[in-house]
């Protein structure tokens, strides 16, 4: 077995373990209670994991047996893969290409507004199907308590210095959801 055989066979190995955690995860999301953000998480981190595994099982036999099908098989599935993988990264820069950041006085972040993203994002969150599934997954989580519990005041809150995702998410969540 040459060693470029040896090195793939290394490495589906450790992404065939790495799968049986995925699989766990996903196993674990089905069996708490269904609620809106684990309704839409469960069964796609099962087969996320189960894609793995089968692929790094295939990719492990096939280089260690030196078995030219499973190689080839392991290899299309793994281009089928990555192609699949670019064209989301793609879709989701083109997506949320404008930021919608605003510079505000007296902040040490940017506030995040729903105008200053693509119009697409914004029908689909403003949908008010999908809308009602944002606001019940949000509306779960314990996003505010703890929220409440780090920063007492709004003066505290408005001069941290946190990262834009925190911001954004921080202020959607307040105006949204705290507040009513």
């Amino acid at each position: 077995m040459g060693v470029s055989n040896n090195i793939t066979a290394v490495l589906n190995f450790i992404s065939l373990l790495c799968s049986i955690p995925i699989i766990s995860s996903g196993v674990w999301l089905a069996s708490k209670a269904d609620t809106a953000c684990v309704h839409w998480l469960r069964w796609p981190v099962v087969l996320a994991g189960v894609a793995v595994l089968l692929l790094s099982l295939a990719g492990f036999v096939g280089a260690y047996w030196n078995k030219s099908s499973l190689l080839a098989i392991y290899l299309l599935s793994m281009a089928a893969l990555i192609v699949t993988l670019l064209i989301l990264v793609v879709l989701a820069f083109v997506v949320s290409h404008p930021d919608g950041a605003v510079s505000v006085p007296g902040r040490n972040f940017r506030e995040y507004r729903l105008s200053g993203f693509s119009p697409w994002l914004r029908n689909h969150i403003t949908n008010s199907e999908n809308w009602g599934k944002i606001r019940a997954c949000l509306a779960e989580s314990d996003f505010c308590p703890n929220l409440n519990q780090k920063y007492i005041s709004a003066e505290q809150f408005f001069g941290a210095h946190i990262s834009p995702l925190q911001a954004s998410l921080s202020l959607f969540v307040i105006c949204l959801f705290c507040v009513l």
